[in-house]
Parts: structure tokens; sequence; C-alpha cells
């Protein structure tokens, strides 16, 4: 059990192109999310849900927070998460990636110790979504939102693009495991996230 690190679950998006929520989608008599939080809760002693829509969790008995930042993508549900964690160290986690194994989770943090960020590399992306991140960054992420900001005034944007995750970590020297190499229990399916309704056909068969 982990005591001194916050599991934060990321439930946002619009779910475009699935075309419904897609955290609350069930399969096998449960929902995406509750899969996950299960699985999450039985290794964290606390956990926090990034979501807009906290009226939709009830059946999570977890604080739930909303972006401080409205409109910035995952980025902004990450900075909120880490705002609202006590703890230093948190493993950050997307509603969408059902496969994830605690073995995974465990393997991220025990690599983590003295990074601010650790994450995956596999199937050829960096999960930039499952990994360990450091309450010290929210500084480093409020500077890079207040300068989206800035750009998105500059451009005379109507819609907020978001922030992008990948180059933020960049900027950041974030520590990447190359799961294929070191995870003693990689498959190809570990990271495999829930966008289509064809993902939801795979992801069906394999549960």
């Amino acid at each position: 059990m982990y005591d001194a690190i916050t599991a934060i679950i990321l439930s946002g998006g619009k779910s475009s192109r699935m075309g419904q929520n897609k955290s609350l989608i069930e399969i096998n008599g449960k929902t995406i999310i509750e899969d996950l939080y299960l699985k999450i809760k039985s290794i964290f002693k606390n956990i926090i849900l990034v979501t807009n829509e906290p009226e939709l969790y009830d059946f999570i008995n977890e604080p739930k927070v909303k972006d401080i930042f409205i409109g910035k993508g995952p980025l902004g549900g990450i900075h909120s998460g880490l705002v609202h964690s006590q703890t230093e160290k948190n493993f950050i986690i997307s509603c969408d990636l059902p496969l994830i194994t605690l073995e995974a989770i465990d393997f991220i943090i025990s690599k983590s110790e003295n990074q601010n960020i650790t994450l995956p590399l596999a199937n050829g992306f960096v999960q930039e979504l499952c990994g360990v991140y450091s309450k010290s960054l929210i500084s480093n992420i409020e500077e890079k939102l207040e300068d989206s900001n800035k750009e998105e005034i500059r451009h005379h944007e109507q819609k907020h693009r978001g922030c992008k995750v990948h180059s933020f970590i960049k900027e950041n020297n974030a520590l990447i495991i190359d799961f294929e190499k070191e995870f003693s229990f990689y498959n190809e399916n570990l990271f495999f996230n829930l966008n289509t309704p064809k993902d939801l056909e795979k992801i069906t068969q394999l549960l």
C-alpha cells in the first residue's frame, strides 16, 4: 500500500471519437472508471479524481476536483490534481487505460525515486498519462499554462486548444522507461487506451 504517493485519476475530455463518456461505459458489469478505481484503491491510500463533472461519479467515494485552468486538456488536469494533493509524489493515470496492471504501476514507481517525472515508453509512444509527477512541478506547469493563455490571446483564438503534455515533459527532463526492454511482464496491450467503438470491441474481448 502506497501511503506517501497519491493516485490522481484523470477523467476529462469530451470522448468525441467514442460518442459518449468513455469512463462510464460498462464492461462485464462495471464502468471503465470503476474498474480502474478498484484496481488503484487496492494499492493507494490517497486517491483524487479530476473531473469537471463530479456529479457523474457519486459512486466513487473519493475527493473530486475540477480544473483550475479551464480548457487546457490533460496538463490542466494534472495541475489541478497536484495542487489538491497532499503528497510530493503522485501517480497520474488516465481513466481510459483499463488494461494497466498493478505490476506495471509498481514498476514505474520503483524507478521514480529521484525524478520529478517518470513515464513509460511503450509501442513507440511515451505514455504521458500513466506515470509519476512531483508536486514541486506546479509552478512550472502554471508557467506553461499561462504562456498558453498569452499565445491564445495573441492569436485571437476563440477556442482553447489545450496545452500539450509532451512539450512540458521534454522541458522538464522526464525519466523515460523503455517498458518493452525493462519490464518483465510487458505486453503490447498494457497501455491500450479506449478512444473509439472499435477500441471498445477489442478491450471487451481482451477482458
